[in-house]
């Protein structure tokens, strides 16, 4: 129905001359879908499932993205999404950064996921978990670089026995770890080669301390932040 088909060549279009590729406009969204699923018997019940996300609550999913994906800065702010609908915006945000980071091996890039429990906890599922994974296994061969960021580290091991948390551990480099209490500094003995010693160093880091792993290294750092940054924090 918008004419793009396997072949490569239908994402592009001409305008004076000029081959560009198609705009947003150009592009099917969900009620495209949504309407293609209502005309038949066998997947009514499918559109069914996509009504809320046409004409109900979430409707703000059915159209055309104003993300200006040219920028070497993008950030995707969902906390306005709500509780229920982040799920949702966290998948297609990270679909939609993994596309562009895949799009240019030789040119350096970094994608931060914040909150990385909602992707990989007990409240995600196994394929959005699986998706996060396969960027952390994959990421470097793409000139890319992933970082997780979570307050609790509890959180990465609690879907499927922690495996998605212990696989983006062991495809992690560089693992930082400020201050700890005692139920996750046990969790991540488990998972990492804490010694003794530095379990009651990681649980009296003060405010601005971490212990950082790099490879089979362990130390423990301060971290001062200049002038610069401290003019940019006021």
């Amino acid at each position: 129905m918008k004419g793009i088909t396997f072949n490569d060549e239908s994402l592009y279009k001409e305008e004076n001359g000029i081959k560009k590729f198609k705009e947003s406009k150009d592009m099917p969204i969900l009620e495209d879908l949504y309407k293609l699923l209502k005309n038949s018997e066998e997947t009514n019940k499918l559109a069914i499932e996509l009504k809320p996300f046409i004409d109900g609550s979430l409707k703000f999913f059915n159209n055309y993205t104003n993300i200006k994906i040219t920028n070497k800065l993008i950030v995707a702010d969902i906390y306005d999404l709500g509780e229920e609908n982040i799920k949702y915006g966290i998948y297609i945000f990270t679909e939609l950064f993994w596309d562009k980071i895949k799009k240019d091996r030789n040119r350096e890039k970094a994608i931060y996921l914040d909150e990385i429990w909602r992707l990989i906890g007990v409240t995600s599922n196994k394929d959005v978990a699986g998706f996060i994974y396969k960027i952390f296994k994959t990421i470097r061969k793409y000139g890319g670089t992933g970082v997780a960021i979570t307050q609790d580290v509890s959180d990465l091991f609690s879907l499927e026995d922690g495996a998605y948390g212990k696989s983006i551990l062991n495809n992690s480099n560089i693992k930082v770890f400020f201050s700890l209490e005692d139920e996750n500094i046990n969790i991540l003995s488990k998972n990492t080669n804490l010694s003794e010693k530095e379990k009651i160093e990681i649980k009296s880091l003060r405010k601005g301390e971490c212990m950082m792993f790099i490879d089979k290294e362990h130390l423990l750092v301060r971290i001062e932040c200049s002038d610069y940054e401290k003019s940019l924090i006021i």
